[in-house]
Order: structure tokens, then sequence, then C-alpha cells
């Protein structure tokens, strides 16, 4: 089955590509790569939520955080299938980077980028097994809580 027919019998739609919020672009092609650059969990435009990642009053639940991360990876793969105009092309996901905006005590961001690497799996089957990097940091751009960027390899 291709990747672009198992999206659709996911019931997924891939969004229309992000707009990017500085001076960068959502993905470019070198060689037989297409690098994306950090995508947000933008759906219509907008954060669903904003936020440190954590327990407790005030913070963005893990899962919650692990939804937006699958949010951010079908931006991403949006910003692929622009490059190179359809995810048939994809031979493997070859890296996935996920980026949580952590609550100081929450330790937790594997989970959370579970929700980009689960999907990309339930796509693309063994081309989606990926090596991967689950980052807790300070802050992301407009307070989101997650950010994923990946890298694929495309024929």
């Amino acid at each position: 089955m291709s990747h672009e027919a198992r999206l659709a019998e996911l019931g997924i739609e891939l969004p229309a590509v992000a707009a990017p919020v500085a001076a960068y672009v959502p993905a470019v092609v070198s060689g037989s790569y297409v690098y994306t650059s950090g995508q947000l969990p933008f759906v219509a435009g907008a954060l669903p939520a904003t936020g440190k990642v954590g327990e407790g009053d005030g913070l963005v639940s893990a899962t919650d955080a692990k939804g937006y991360a699958r949010t951010a990876v079908l931006n991403a793969l949006a910003a692929v299938r622009g490059e190179i105009g359809s995810l048939d092309r994809i031979v493997r996901i070859v890296k996935v980077v996920g980026f949580v905006a952590s609550d100081p005590s929450f330790t937790g961001q594997p989970g959370v980028v579970n929700g980009a690497s689960e999907l990309l799996g339930e796509v693309f089957g063994d081309a989606g097994i990926h090596s991967r990097s689950a980052v807790g940091v300070a802050v992301l751009p407009l307070d989101s809580p997650v950010e994923v960027e990946i890298i694929v390899e495309f024929a």
C-alpha cells in the first residue's frame, strides 16, 4: 500500500504547509534527503495550547503534549510533501528530533515525542523506523509545548 493511501486509510488529511514564523523555509532538499525546519503543532494556523509540559495546574499534560507532537509531525510531513510532491516517494524516515517545553520537574520527554514516532510507524511501517532525540527545553517559539523536525530519505 502506498504511503498516501495509508494516510487516507487512517483518515488523516495533511494540513497546508505551515507558514514560517521567522526567516527560514519549512523544508529543504539536499541530495535524496528532505530536512524539515522545526514544526509546531499548528491547527488551522493556531496553536491548540501553549505553555510548559508537566504535571499540575497551569501545565500542559504529557498526554495532550503527545497529541501535539503527532500534530507537529503531520505538519512536517506536509512540508516534505510540499518539496517532493508525494509521500509515496519516501524511502525512509531517517531521524526525528522532538523538543518539549518542560516544567523543570518533567522528565517524560520521550513519551511525548512518541506521539510523532508512533504516527510515523502507523503510516510508513518499517520505513518509519527512525533514530530520534527527545529534548526538554525551557521555552519554544510562540510558547508552543512541542516542536518536531524530521529528516526523510526519498527516491
